[in-house]
C-alpha cells in the first residue's frame, strides 16, 4: 500500500535523521490545477505509444457539468477516477527527485508532503526554494492557510505525530475512532448483535491495520474494556424485559443472584454493563466468541514482543 510505505518512511526520517523543524505543504486544489501540457511532457518520457498518450489526453479534456452545463477540462485531472491519483504521482515525481537531489528529508502523500529540516531559518529558506519551484517548474501553487512550519514534535502527518521520539496516533485520530465505536455501538441502532459485531470489528481491524505503526502502547487496554463496556450495554438493551435478561445472563453461567439483581435493576443498560452480575455473563471470553476483536491483540501481532 502507498500509504504504508509512506508511514514507514516517515519513521525511518526520524529515527535516523536529526531534525528539530518540519515543513507542512499542502498544494491549493492541486487535482484541479495539474497543467495537461506539463502533465503529457512526462507521460511520454516513458510511454511512446501514441495511442495510449491521445487516450491519457481525451480523459484529460472529458469535461465536467457545472451548474447544469457541460464544459470542457481546460486543466486538473477528473476526481474520483483510479487514474488520477497515478497522474498526479507523475506530475510530482519531479518534485520528489529534486529534493532528493538537494539532499533534503521528506515524505509526500498524494499533494500532502513534509519536508524535515535542522532549524527554523533552514525551513523558511527551504520552504521559499521550493514554493519557487513549484511555480516555475510545475505550475503549481502552495496553500498557505494548510502549509507550515513547526517543530517536529508538533508534526501531525496523515494521523501520527512523533512524541519523545516515537510515532503515535494523533488525539484527533483517537477522538475519531471513539467516535465510530460510539456509532457502531449505539444502543438505538436498530440491527442485530451479529451484524453489529461484525461491523464493529471489521472497523476495528482496518483502523489497526493503519495504525499500527503507533508505538502508543497504554491506552490499548482501557479501548478494549471500553469497548467490551459497550457492547454488554447493547446485549442487556436488547434483554429489555426482566425475566429475559435472568435467564440469558443465568445461561451463560452468571450467579443467579447476580442476574436476578440486575433483572431487577432500574439503572440504565450503560450503568448495568458495569456491574459483576453482566461481567460474569458477558464474559470477555464469550465476546470474543462472539466475534469481538481486541484492539490490544492487534496491536502486540504488529509489535512482537523483543526476542519473541
Amino acid at each position: 500500500m502507498i500509504r504504508s510505505s509512506v508511514q514507514l518512511k516517515l519513521q525511518y526520517l526520524y529515527l535516523n535523521r536529526h531534525i528539530s523543524c518540519g515543513q507542512i505543504i499542502d498544494l491549493a486544489k492541486f487535482f484541479d490545477t495539474v497543467n495537461h501540457d506539463i502533465l503529457m511532457a512526462r507521460v511520454a518520457r516513458k510511454v511512446k505509444d501514441k495511442r495510449v498518450l491521445k487516450l491519457i489526453g481525451r480523459f484529460l479534456r472529458t469535461g465536467a457539468h457545472v451548474n447544469g452545463k457541460f464544459e470542457p477540462t481546460q486543466q486538473g485531472v477528473p476526481q474520483g477516477g483510479p487514474l488520477s491519483p497515478l497522474l498526479a504521482n507523475i506530475v510530482l515525481d519531479d518534485l520528489d527527485k529534486e529534493l532528493e537531489r538537494r539532499n533534503h528529508c521528506f515524505v509526500r502523500y498524494a499533494d500532502d508532503f513534509m519536508i524535515f529540516v535542522k532549524s527554523e531559518r533552514a525551513a523558511l529558506r527551504t520552504l521559499f526554494s521550493v514554493i519557487r519551484y513549484l511555480k516555475s517548474r510545475l505550475k503549481l501553487e502552495i496553500n498557505q492557510q494548510k502549509s507550515q512550519i513547526v517543530l517536529s514534535n508538533e508534526c501531525e502527518y496523515l494521523g501520527f505525530i512523533f512524541k519523545n521520539k516515537r510515532i503515535v496516533w494523533s488525539d484527533e485520530s483517537l477522538q475519531n475512532f471513539k467516535y465510530n465505536i460510539r456509532r457502531l455501538t449505539s444502543r438505538s441502532w436498530g440491527i442485530s448483535m451479529d451484524a453489529r459485531l461484525e461491523k464493529l470489528s471489521n472497523y476495528i481491524r482496518g483502523w489497526m491495520a493503519y495504525y499500527s505503526l503507533s508505538e502508543y502502547y497504554s491506552p490499548l487496554p482501557g479501548l478494549d474494556e471500553w469497548i467490551r463496556r459497550r457492547i454488554r450495554m447493547c446485549y442487556l438493551k436488547q434483554w429489555r424485559r426482566c425475566r429475559t435478561r435472568i435467564r440469558n445472563l443465568i445461561s451463560l453461567g452468571a450467579v443467579e443472584k447476580q442476574a436476578i439483581m440486575i433483572g431487577l435493576s432500574s439503572k440504565g443498560p450503560w450503568r448495568l454493563a458495569k456491574t459483576f452480575g453482566s461481567q460474569s455473563g458477558l464474559t470477555n471470553k464469550y465476546l470474543k466468541e462472539q466475534g469481538l476483536i481486541s484492539v490490544r491483540d492487534l496491536w502486540i501481532a504488529f509489535h512482537p514482543p523483543a526476542g519473541g
